[in-house]
């Protein structure tokens, strides 16, 4: 018996009639309005019922679908509020993709330090699920991409001790159950055909009874009430072996999936026919699948089974088809090959889709991240529509997914997935050799490549696992290319990533947060204060103060410098941190606890980080109005010399690209427009600016301090700036590089520096032009004059020697020519260097004859043999005898090969030998 089994028993289910019942099938505990019931309904101990027999009165597409559940807890009193980003890194740091709704309000909402949006509140939001991406297409059911409607409500329990940003309840689970019912119910469904399933969920720490809706067979939607945090004194088992107790903070987290439910009010026989109908009657006419109406009934009738499906649960899928074309009463081989064309197309449909939602939330495509996830699903859906005779361009079929979506910029989207096609051709060029040689390494062994190489070569060379089973076959090597791959790869990169919190002792812990004076007057330099407390260090010492002008270091800015002095005793600031809201002045020595300090910032460095940091906010919104939207921060340093900015971008950026974005930037600072600060709410901010706000990071806070370049340009922002954008003086794009692929970095200079630096780049260019004895201004056309002459001059350099190697080999030097059983061979010392060695050598084995040639320039000993293709002497083996002689070594393919040593004075003495050594060498 669940140790949550009261939690179930709700009022509702009692005023309702409803009846608890274990399932006959699987065991678990379930609520119906049947009493004759005996099974949960879902697959595997139930089909589908609705597939040619919609559950619901009326067809509805998706956006119809939609509207209808957004309007109806409109009527129930809740907001509708606008759907977050795919990319939930944009505004939280522990994950990357959005999978569903409640990682909207994750995890500052949902642990009450600030309030949601609205409370109750009602979405459509779009996620994205990695780990299904092996099932879509094989199950009729799964897309990675979905909407997830939902609505929420958050409560705080009365008797709850601490404050937090709502309180009081909304509604609880019988509300909760009791709104789903009367949906169904609006919708005309037979609600004696639902089953409420127990199932408690476990997640990020948090726990709660939850119930799985089942209607026809389908899961149409989750209800999670989230009301239980892990703790080691809980009274609570979970299924993840750890026990929980119960939060003051308790959420209504529920999840009805869009597709689904357009799904039950169609009955066709897959949910991608409801969902992508338009896509998929243009990608089967494209790839010329077409059935008569035999193989259309077969087809369907798996599609009815196809709940037993799951890549999360069953091993091997062909089993599992093997098991429905029994049940349908077809040869297994018929239905594969019936249904895995049409798999592929459902596929290509879906993901599709995902791109659409990535690159038009602004993803771009790289090595790391969500830019890899994106590469992973691209090149996926490339391979699936070229395997199954698709040719429409990839960047065409996630178009018309883009403006059914209604994304604006759909321009950047098509150049993206162009862009991305080709490198993914580049890398299937290169990435074949290498899998030649894997697959040549495992057939010699007779052990088949294993999954983690597949993973590896995916994850470095982006090479798929079918190419890798094609070109393995070729050299007699098997590959097992696991049924959920690409979920095992999409692993690797879909995890959390939030770090632990830092550790503090115990008085630290116990100290006020300090006043930041710095956001007051960021042009003040001198403040008084009080020492609270001061932790001795092994390399100095960690003030603490009351409050303070020293900016400590963060959002890639670094720390201020300065002094603090008390009475006749002043001590060097050398860094500033902050822990939980305490700053630590780092000294050399001590300032006393509880004395009175005078603090002085060091004016001339803070200048010149407030004129880069904001110069950072110049180069980056330059940077998208040049480059385009999608254009966001993924990292930054400011400095005193230099700053950087890299933003993803999935081209190199040009010269005429750089000069743009400096011309876009020094207009702002000739415009001289105010730089300002506000502390709006953070939800009114996110609803007015959006989540690009966060290019630098993610604040926590109720409120969040916002700073506007004018009207340009606002983002969210901690650190120290200019009043006004003139205060800068200039902006000087220093260099443009690669960071990885998809993500470059710009460096820049502002205020003096940007005059240093230019004065540097001018030296350089004066140094040059008095070298060469013109105008700096003549500088490159010389440099090219020069450049053309010198390869000129190598040229004719290259002609020379091969005609003296000619003259050479014709005799021109002293040279030993000796009899090989009718080969002639040549053996000759011309002491120059390996390049005319080797002209000499070519030269002769152009003759037909065996060459040794020996050189002593250079103060080494250095041999090259060249050997005709129809005799049998090995240049290699020859070379290394040789090599050997004068203390060293060397080899090569039988026909060509050179070496060497030190020992020059041997030289001679080797190439006396040469004629004994290539005799020896021809009889082996």
């Amino acid at each position: 018996m669940s140790e949550l089994e009261e939690e179930y028993r709700l009022e509702y289910f009692e005023e309702e009639g409803f009846h608890r019942k274990e399932c006959a099938s699987c065991g678990v505990h379930f609520w119906t309005r049947d009493a004759e019931r005996t099974t949960c309904g879902e697959p595997p101990c139930a089909d589908y019922s609705f597939i040619g027999d919609p559950g619901f009165d009326e067809e509805y597409t998706l956006e119809e679908m939609r509207e209808e559940f957004l309007s109806f807890f409109e009527d129930h009193d809740h907001e509708r509020i606008d759907p977050y980003p795919v990319a939930a890194n944009r505004w939280r740091d522990d994950v990357l993709l959005t999978q569903a709704s409640i990682y909207d309000f994750q995890p500052l909402v949902t642990s009450g330090e600030t309030p949601p949006p609205a409370n109750p509140l009602t979405i459509s939001q779009p996620c994205i699920r990695m780990q299904d991406i092996d099932n879509v297409g094989k199950t009729g059911r799964h897309t990675m991409a979905f909407e997830m409607m939902a609505h929420h409500a958050f409560n705080v329990r009365e008797d709850a001790e601490q404050e937090y940003a709502y309180e009081g309840e909304v509604y609880w689970k019988d509300e909760t159950v009791r709104y789903c019912d009367e949906l169904f119910e609006s919708l005309g469904a037979d609600l004696n055909e639902i089953t409420y399933i127990e199932d408690p969920w476990v997640g990020g720490g948090n726990a709660g009874p939850a119930i799985e809706v089942i209607y026809k067979g389908a899961e149409l939607a989750t209800l999670v009430f989230m009301c239980m945090e892990q703790d080691p004194e809980g009274d609570y088992e979970m299924k993840d072996g750890n026990t929980y107790s119960f939060m003051d903070t308790y959420v209504v987290d529920t999840g009805y999936g869009l597709e689904r439910w357009t799904w039950m009010s169609q009955g066709t026989p897959t949910v991608y026919e409801a969902i992508y109908p338009d896509a998929i009657e243009f990608l089967k006419d494209n790839a010329g699948i077409d059935y008569t109406d035999e193989e259309l009934e077969i087809v369907n009738s798996a599609a009815t089974q196809a709940g037993r499906l799951d890549i999360d649960d069953v091993d091997d899928v062909e089993a599992a088809r093997g098991d429905i074309a029994a049940e349908i009463g077809v040869d297994v081989d018929r239905l594969r090959d019936l249904v895995e064309p049409l798999e592929d197309i459902y596929a290509i449909a879906d993901h599709s889709r995902t791109l659409a939602y990535m690159l038009g939330d602004g993803i771009v495509p790289s090595n790391v991240g969500t830019g890899y996830l994106a590469r992973m699903v691209l090149r996926r859906t490339k391979r699936l529509a070229d395997g199954v005779g698709v040719d429409a361009p990839l960047d065409e079929l996630v178009d018309m997914q883009a403006e059914r979506l209604g994304y604006e910029n759909r321009d950047t989207i098509r150049d993206i997935v162009r862009t991305e096609v080709a490198k993914y051709r580049e890398t299937l060029e290169r990435g074949s050799r290498k899998v030649e040689q894997i697959a040549e390494e495992y057939a010699e062994t007779g052990e088949p490549i294993p999954t983690d190489t597949l993973v590896e070569l995916y994850d470095s060379h982006g090479i798929q696992p079918e190419m890798v089973r094609d070109i393995a076959a070729e050299h007699g090597a098997d590959v097992d290319v696991p049924d959920d791959f690409y979920s095992l790869v999409a692993g690797r990169h879909g995890g959390e990533t939030a770090e632990g919190e830092t550790e503090r002792d115990e008085r630290l812990e116990d100290l006020p947060e300090t006043e930041k004076l710095f956001y007051e007057n960021q042009e003040r330099m001198e403040f008084e204060a009080v020492v609270l407390d001061v932790f001795e260090r092994d390399d100095g010492y960690d003030v603490v103060l009351d409050q303070t002008m020293f900016y400590p270091e963060g959002g890639g800015q670094p720390a201020d410098h300065g002094t603090l002095t008390a009475g006749e005793t002043t001590v060097e600031v050398d860094d500033v941190q902050e822990v939980d809201g305490v700053v630590l002045h780092h000294t050399d020595g001590d300032p006393g606890k509880g004395d009175f300090v005078r603090g002085q910032v060091d004016a001339d460095r803070r200048e010149q980080l407030m004129q880069h940091h904001t110069a950072t906010h110049l180069i980056g919104h330059a940077a998208r109005e040049v480059l385009g939207e999608h254009v966001r921060q993924a990292g930054a340093q400011k400095g005193l010399d230099s700053s950087r900015l890299d933003v993803r971008h999935y081209e190199r950026i040009t010269r005429e690209d750089v000069k743009e974005i400096e011309r876009v930037a020094n207009d702002l600072v000739t415009d001289n427009v105010a730089v300002r600060q506000e502390w709006p709410h953070r939800h009114e901010a996110e609803e007015e600016y959006g989540f690009d706000l966060y290019q630098g990071g993610v604040p926590p806070g109720t409120n969040i301090r916002l700073i506007h370049v004018g009207d340009e340009d606002v983002q969210a922002c901690a650190g120290t700036h200019v009043d006004r954008t003139g205060d800068i003086g200039t902006v000087k794009v220093l260099k443009t590089e690669p960071v990885q692929d998809g993500v470059e970095r710009i460096v820049f200079a502002a205020g003096d520096a940007a005059i240093e630096a230019t004065q540097e780049t001018e030296d350089a260019l004066y140094d040059a032009a008095a070298a060469l004895d013109v105008d700096p201004q003549d500088v490159p056309e010389t440099a090219e004059r020069f450049f053309d002459e010198w390869k000129a001059r190598g040229k004719e350099i290259e002609d020379l020697k091969e005609q003296l190697a000619e003259a050479r080999a014709g005799g021109g030097s002293e040279a030993e020519e000796v009899d090989l059983d009718g080969v002639t061979a040549v053996v000759q010392r011309i002491d120059a260097d390996t390049e005319e060695l080797r002209a000499t050598a070519n030269a002769l084995v152009d003759e037909g004859n065996v060459a040794v040639v020996g050189s002593g320039a250079g103060g080494s000993a250095q041999f090259v043999v060249g050997v005709p293709d129809d005799v049998a002497i090995n240049a290699g083996q020859v070379v290394g005898e040789l090599a050997g002689m004068v203390g060293g070594g060397g080899g090569g393919p039988p026909d060509f090969a050179q070496g060497g040593g030190p020992e020059v004075e041997a030289l001679d003495d080797a190439l006396d030998a040469a004629v004994e050594t290539l005799r020896q060498a021809k009889e082996a």
